[in-house]
């Protein structure tokens, strides 16, 4: 995720290192804490790898000189290559999905674009639960199933189910609509 928001931050626009960590904070700091220790070595590994540049320049007035990050043509083509190419956790883990989602319009291809949208919307058209039936509580084939949230009595667990399910549709119809879109365009 982190890597992502650098390479994605800086398609937009050169920042100096405060900047862009004021905006992924913003992006994933409530899932991920961003302080110096993690942003600046991922900052090198990918000014290591050839994906970023630093230039100095003069800050305002009296203050120390600035180093402003920029991407390298590499570093644009590897933010559309892992944009492109996301699957596995990247589509399944709601926070780095909404990661890989800010930065998406970066993927100029709007067939691209479908490709990962329809990943996304698989994985979300498969059952699934974080609750099931107790011992006993199977299906004609002795599998456990999902429960419903109606079916539960802990109103905590219900409303888990009850959220999910009402964030589930909402994506479901936005993925719907906007694959029409983007197929029809």
């Amino acid at each position: 995720m982190l890597e992502l928001s650098i390479l994605g931050f800086l398609y937009e626009a050169p920042l100096h290192g405060y900047e862009l960590r004021k905006r992924i904070t913003a992006l994933i700091g409530h899932v991920r804490p961003v302080g110096e220790s993690t942003l600046y070595p991922a900052i090198k590994r990918l000014e290591k790898a050839g994906l970023l540049a630093r230039e100095t320049q003069q800050g305002p007035a009296a203050a120390a000189p600035r180093h402003v990050l920029s991407l390298t043509g590499d570093g644009r083509r590897e933010l559309r290559r892992r944009l492109a190419e996301a699957e596995g956790p990247e589509l399944t883990d709601e926070n780095r999905w909404f990661t890989l989602l800010t930065f998406l319009r970066h993927l100029d291809d709007p067939a691209a674009q479908a490709r990962v949208l329809r990943r996304r919307l698989d994985f979300l058209e498969e059952p699934t639960s974080f609750f099931y039936g107790s011992e006993g509580e199977g299906d004609a084939h002795g599998q456990e199933r999902p429960l419903r949230a109606e079916e539960l009595d802990d109103p905590f667990r219900r409303g888990v189910l009850t959220v999910a399910r009402a964030t589930t549709e909402a994506e479901l119809a936005w993925l719907r609509a906007t694959l029409a879109e983007l197929e029809r365009g």
